[in-house]
């Protein structure tokens, strides 16, 4: 991609995830609360660093959190604060991480992972710009801008009664939704040469070189783990195999496996009697639609369609 300050860390060649990051360097300069989607390993924390990186907030603290690491028990604790005294514990007075934050951004990372009666606590934040610690009689005024990520399915959660309604819409003011590596066309090749002389310059050894089949399995490989795993895989291939070539058999085992390649090619399997195809795939654009609430773009990304291709097939089936 061309080269911009907020990026610096963001390396990618595909038109989808330029078109993401343009969307990001707009959202930036403005103090909307942001909901991060995404894989993970596709980049989230990147991206809300970005976010804070090019508001005016970015000489201001940028504080990131992830949920997931709390216990239900200290999650409330540790971001809205507590009193000296207030449980078992709590030795001294403790601001939390949203006060930590105040005047500038707060990242919560899997935020999917907070309990209910923890939700409503930041929901009550997010209306109010007040924060009242475990233990205090008054709430403090602080002004943070939040910007969340999940790789979870928040509306799904929703609809499960997992995850509050009126926080999911709260926080879903700009959603940003990070394409997979998969989807990232032209990404993987590029991005893995990068990675590879990164690592190369840092542990002063040479180059791998991958020889055409290596490269074949590499590209058809479905990347779960996304540019994380990627970037794993080219350090591993940097120190066992520098200088060398790079063959199948030298690959990672999850990407070799005769297994792992039949569940990446037949994931469906054809019942004896056959299938409707249309009426299938006319079923999974309508899901499609009603699972991102009618939005065209994410409902094409569900699918692993461009929206081009997706509007074309919404008029085949004359689905509105």
């Amino acid at each position: 991609m061309k080269d911009h300050s907020l990026f610096t860390q963001i390396w990618t060649q595909s038109p989808v995830f330029e078109s993401v990051l343009r969307s990001v360097q707009i959202v930036a300069a403005t103090e909307a609360t942001t909901l991060i989607l995404g894989e993970s390993g596709t980049g989230k924390e990147l991206v809300a660093r970005a976010l804070h990186d090019g508001s005016g907030r970015r000489a201001r603290p940028y504080v990131a959190v992830n949920c997931a690491s709390f216990s239900e028990a200290l999650a409330e604790s540790q971001l809205f604060g507590h009193k000296r005294g207030a449980f078992t514990g709590a030795q001294c007075d403790y601001d939390g991480q949203i006060r930590s934050a105040d005047g500038g951004t707060l990242f919560l990372d899997e935020i999917a992972e907070l309990s209910l009666p923890v939700q409503a606590k930041l929901l009550r934040f997010l209306e109010t710009g007040e924060v009242m610690g475990l233990g205090e009689s008054q709430s403090r005024r602080v002004d943070v801008r939040l910007v969340a990520a999940t790789h979870r399915d928040l509306l799904q959660m929703v609809e499960q009664g997992l995850f509050r309604a009126d926080l999911f819409y709260r926080l879903q003011v700009v959603p940003i939704e990070l394409p997979p590596l998969r989807m990232r066309q032209g990404d993987i090749d590029w991005l893995l040469a990068r990675f590879m002389n990164e690592f190369a310059e840092r542990y002063t050894l040479h180059m791998p070189r991958l020889t055409s089949k290596a490269r074949g399995v590499i590209r058809r490989h479905p990347w779960p783990g996304n540019v994380r795993e990627l970037r794993n895989m080219a350090e591993r291939l940097v120190i066992l195999h520098s200088g060398k070539s790079v063959d199948v058999d030298n690959l990672p085992h999850e990407l070799r496996s005769p297994d792992s390649r039949e569940n990446t090619t037949r994931r469906f399997h054809l019942p004896e009697n056959g299938v409707d195809l249309e009426a299938i795939e006319s079923d999974l654009l309508r899901q499609a639609l009603l699972r991102t609430g009618g939005n065209k773009s994410r409902a094409a990304r569900l699918l692993n369609l461009s929206r081009d291709t997706f509007l074309y097939r919404l008029k085949k089936f004359s689905i509105q």
